[in-house]
């Protein structure tokens, strides 16, 4: 699966239980909380932070601590606007020809070991993201598109193989930048296995300082003129109800998500504790099996049919259901994104709610209601089934309001809720007639591509949701350099995405932390949100 674009397993589901000492209120894992250390309650334990290997959104956080990109991406902006982009390791940047930028690196980067950071470490850093025996989640955004070589010591050249206007984007978004003096002799075989934290040196702000497996990792600050707070302290626990736990003992300061309105409830009641509330990366849908019917038969004819389907949406009150399952903040997206994505715009065109004009269009279209409620057309019940992971409970409740919503205009919805493991085995056979997918968003708006467009069959695209011209107007879209052109096309496509009704897009939720009120300047990235954290103050 291309990195960035991971189906969520669940919204959290959060309870409590038991309290933990009353020593680990003052002390967690060793951190000294007087001496302005923070800890972090996370959900799992990644197996690794080295960056071309993690995937864990856990991995990622402690990662961004450790390691650094030549340039950040300011969160909201286009990824194709060249003034969007912040320095980091590079000091500065400028675009050589169509296909070619140069980076200048600070000369004031070090690792943490006290080496230099040189041009070498990022043409080493890009090469094993390419690498096929390391085979990171980014490798389908670097390998083949790209090469890097060292000018001198401080300069790099980036020649891409073809120009468009994400260059700036691939070249320092998905790569962090890792020490070649270590990594170099090491074969990349055996860097899964490598569990020696005295390899595992960055250029950001903090170093790993311990790791005890199973129970917790330390960061410890480089320099304390970078950071208000002197020690990161994650400890892991095995489910969101513990992790949940660990907040509600006051064995810990920070958690990403207490999703559910049970948990973010429970924090708020702690006077120790706020909830921050901030937009996520994630979008929530319905998806139909658009595939010829197959084992499905009629019942899978029927969701062919786009009448039926734009009849179908109708009948779905889809910002009352986002408020209802996932919260007063949670909106209904305008097509396949969240809110975090720049092309995001209320102008774009979608079905709007209507109950009785779905009964007429479902007239208009053949169906016929009978006595037992349901409609039939040709013999053919309009009749069909969701698919949704056990393990979100959030994904069931929206089945079952799907299911209330179109009784009421004459559909019957079945509801089938499998392991997780099952459920992407069955999308990726297309063995279901509908089901309710979640993803979370990068930056880049072309990632859309894999999911609804005929490039993504056999990959996102479950559905096979086919349209030559929705296909040819995104297309256009990616290769647009200006901002505001491009975002014009791109909300042209959704225009023609959401006439189709492949899907219907059900929600885009806030992110809801739990932060320690002795924490101050909280500030939080979306798509990292623990990035800005070495400013936060500690009271």
């Amino acid at each position: 699966m291309p990195h960035g674009w991971r189906e969520m397993v669940a919204i959290c589901m959060a309870a409590g239980a038991a309290v933990a000492a009353s020593g680990c209120r003052e002390r967690a894992d060793g951190a000294d909380r007087g001496r302005a250390a923070v800890v972090v309650a996370a959900t799992g334990e990644p197996v690794t932070i080295l960056p071309p290997l993690a995937d864990e959104t856990v991995a990622r956080d402690i990662g961004d601590m450790v390691y650094e990109r030549l340039a950040d991406l300011e969160p909201g902006r286009p990824t194709i606007d060249s003034t969007a982009y912040r320095p980091r390791l590079a000091e500065g940047w400028e675009r050589v020809d169509a296909r070619t930028w140069r980076f200048h690196l600070s000369p004031t980067a070090r690792w943490a070991d006290g080496a230099p950071i040189t041009a070498q470490d990022v043409r080493f850093s890009f090469d094993a993201y390419a690498d096929s025996v390391l085979d990171s989640p980014a490798r389908p955004n670097i390998a083949g598109r790209m090469t890097v070589t060292a000018e001198d010591s401080a300069t790099v050249r980036i020649a891409f193989t073809e120009a468009y206007p994400e260059q700036l984007y691939d070249a320092t978004y998905h790569v962090r930048i890792m020490p070649a003096h270590i990594w170099a002799e090491i074969p990349r075989k055996e860097w899964a296995a490598d569990t020696a934290l005295a390899h595992l040196v960055g250029s950001g702000p903090y170093r790993v300082t311990e790791w005890k497996r199973g129970q917790y990792l330390k960061l410890g600050a480089r320099d304390e003129a970078r950071t208000n707070i002197r020690e990161l302290v994650w400890r892991f626990a095995p489910d969101p109800e513990a992790t949940l736990n660990l907040i509600l003992s006051h064995a810990a300061d920070l958690m990403e998500l207490a999703a559910t309105p049970t948990g973010v409830a429970r924090v708020e009641r702690d006077t120790a504790f706020r909830v921050v509330s901030y937009p996520s990366a994630a979008y929530g849908f319905l998806g139909f099996n658009l595939a010829a019917p197959g084992a499905g038969g009629r019942t899978r004819l029927a969701l062919t049919d786009r009448a039926t389907r734009r009849a179908l949406a109708m009948a779905i009150d889809r910002a009352s259901l986002a408020h209802a399952v996932l919260g007063p903040r949670a909106v209904a997206p305008p097509g396949p994104m969240s809110r975090l994505l720049w092309i995001w715009s209320d102008s774009i065109r979608t079905i709007p709610y209507d109950t009785a004009a779905a009964r007429r269009a479902l007239d208009a279209a053949g169906w016929r209601l009978r006595s037992d409620g349901v409609r039939h057309r040709g013999g053919a019940a309009l009749a069909f089934d969701v698919l949704v992971p056990a393990t979100s409970t959030s994904r069931r409740q929206l089945a079952i309001a799907l299911q209330e919503a179109w009784r009421a205009v004459g559909a019957r919805l079945t509801v089938t809720a499998v392991d997780f493991p099952v459920f992407q085995e069955r999308l990726g056979q297309g063995k279901f007639d509908s089901y309710i997918g979640a993803w979370l968003d990068e930056p880049s708006p072309r990632g859309l591509a894999d999911q609804w467009t005929r490039v993504g069959w056999g990959a996102l695209n479950y559905g096979h949701y086919a349209n030559p011209r929705f296909d040819s107007i995104f297309t256009r879209a990616t290769r647009e350099g200006a901002p505001e052109a491009a975002a014009r096309l791109y909300r042209e496509a959704m225009d023609t995405l959401n006439a189709d009704a492949p899907a219907i897009f059900l929600y885009s939720p806030d992110n809801s932390a739990a932060v320690s009120r002795r924490l101050g300047d909280v500030a939080i990235d979306p798509y990292s949100w623990l990035s800005a954290l070495p400013r936060w103050t500690v009271h």
